[in-house]
């Protein structure tokens, strides 16, 4: 590639050729200057990457290091499938291998990560000022295998149990996050 792929800046003799180690694009130093870690790539060093990349980079990072612990340790949620107005006391995690939304309660179902289409967090406290909403619950929508059909589960933090109040909003707002950080990645 003869220009840098952000600024559009010539190569030559002074002006070098970088490339980006996560998407290895063409760029100029100015615009792939910072140097991020990159574990899931298996770089031992903080790595060259271009200002986009870089930031995603970080978010992962900071994804792998606090919210991937608290969706492994789970919380317990009412499971309310489909249109049904029964729900069921579950407690929700993510399995070892990071594939799989395991819920076990009377019933037990996993879901594989890579099926799910749609995740809604349900907020509640926003005030019109802008002030701080708390997160209550979850609408996540996903194919069952072998079927072209989306099945919803609805998850609500109880209120019966205060300690696990903070944790089910803890582990909500970890699944977000996973959520935005996922999004992004596909985009890429």
């Amino acid at each position: 590639c003869p220009r840098c792929m952000q600024c559009d800046t010539k190569f030559d003799f002074i002006t070098r050729k970088h490339h980006c180690r996560r998407c290895g694009k063409c760029f100029c130093d100015k615009c792939c200057s910072k140097k991020v870690p990159l574990p899931r790539m298996c770089f031992v060093d903080p790595v060259r990457q271009c200002a986009e990349c870089a930031l995603i980079s970080q978010k992962e990072t900071e994804f792998y290091d606090k919210q991937l612990k608290v969706l492994m340790n789970g919380a317990t949620f009412f499971v309310t499938l489909g249109t049904s107005d029964k729900s069921e006391l579950m407690v929700c995690r993510l399995s070892s291998n990071q594939r799989y939304l395991v819920l076990d309660g009377d019933s037990h179902y996993e879901i594989e990560i890579i099926q799910i289409s749609t995740v809604q967090i349900l907020t509640e406290g926003f005030t019109p000022g802008g002030g701080n909403s708390r997160a209550i619950g979850m609408i996540l929508q996903y194919k069952v295998p072998g079927s072209e059909e989306l099945t919803q589960m609805k998850f609500t933090a109880s209120e019966d149990f205060s300690c696990n109040k903070k944790l089910s909003a803890s582990w909500l707002a970890a699944m977000h996050k996973a959520t935005k950080l996922l999004y992004e990645s596909r985009d890429q």
